[in-house]
């Protein structure tokens, strides 16, 4: 089967959201992290999508970025343009309320970019038999592209809901969604796409 050929769903899905959380994005809300207009937006319509996977038996994974109060994990994160953010404790680094994380949820804290690096993301995956992985979330450029490079990497089927993610600014959003794109031909979908997809393994299943 050619790239061109391959379905939005390959196999068994889930569904990755990766720091929608508390803080940042609302405009004129002072932050350390940059934000692209529109970000409050994008992340605004991650729950809908999230609500649906829980319909159609799609698991769901919320990923959290959190860091130490003494900074000791930061590591080089602070080397570009991000300062001190999403320190444990402080109201904004909690998951978005909106998102209605159950206690039975898959819940996961990571300290640096992306979801695999130094979690347990590829051992719940194995048991979840994921083939497909949908992203969703923040920023584009950064976690959500390092993440789907990785996917990329351990070869699952990656794809990234366009509209339920947001970046750093305009350009750099625009430029990960290509180079995700270039990686893996159809990676960029709508979430009214993945809806339908979502609805459709549903009936087959």
């Amino acid at each position: 089967m050619s790239q061109q050929q391959r379905q939005l769903i390959e196999g068994r899905p889930v569904l990755v959201v990766i720091d929608v959380q508390g803080g940042g994005g609302a405009e004129g809300e002072e932050s350390a992290i940059p934000f692209m207009p529109g970000y409050a937006e994008a992340m605004d319509r991650v729950p809908a999508l999230v609500a649906r996977a829980r319909e159609c038996g799609v698991p769901v994974v919320f990923f959290q970025e959190a860091h130490r109060r003494d900074l000791v994990d930061f590591g080089r994160e602070l080397d570009g343009a991000e300062g001190v953010h999403l320190l444990e404790g402080d109201p904004g680094t909690e998951i978005a309320a909106a998102l209605g994380v159950r206690p039975d949820d898959y819940v996961i804290r990571k300290r640096r970019y992306s979801c695999f690096f130094g979690t347990e993301l590829e051992i719940l995956l194995k048991g979840l038999r994921a083939e497909t992985l949908l992203l969703v979330g923040g920023h584009t450029d950064v976690c959500v592209h390092y993440t789907f490079v990785d996917a990329h990497q351990h070869d699952y089927h990656c794809r990234v809901v366009e509209d339920c993610v947001a970046g750093s600014g305009l350009e750099a959003h625009e430029a990960a969604l290509r180079a995700m794109e270039y990686l893996q031909t159809g990676a960029r979908r709508t979430s009214d796409e993945v809806a339908a997809a979502f609805a459709d393994a549903a009936r087959t299943r």
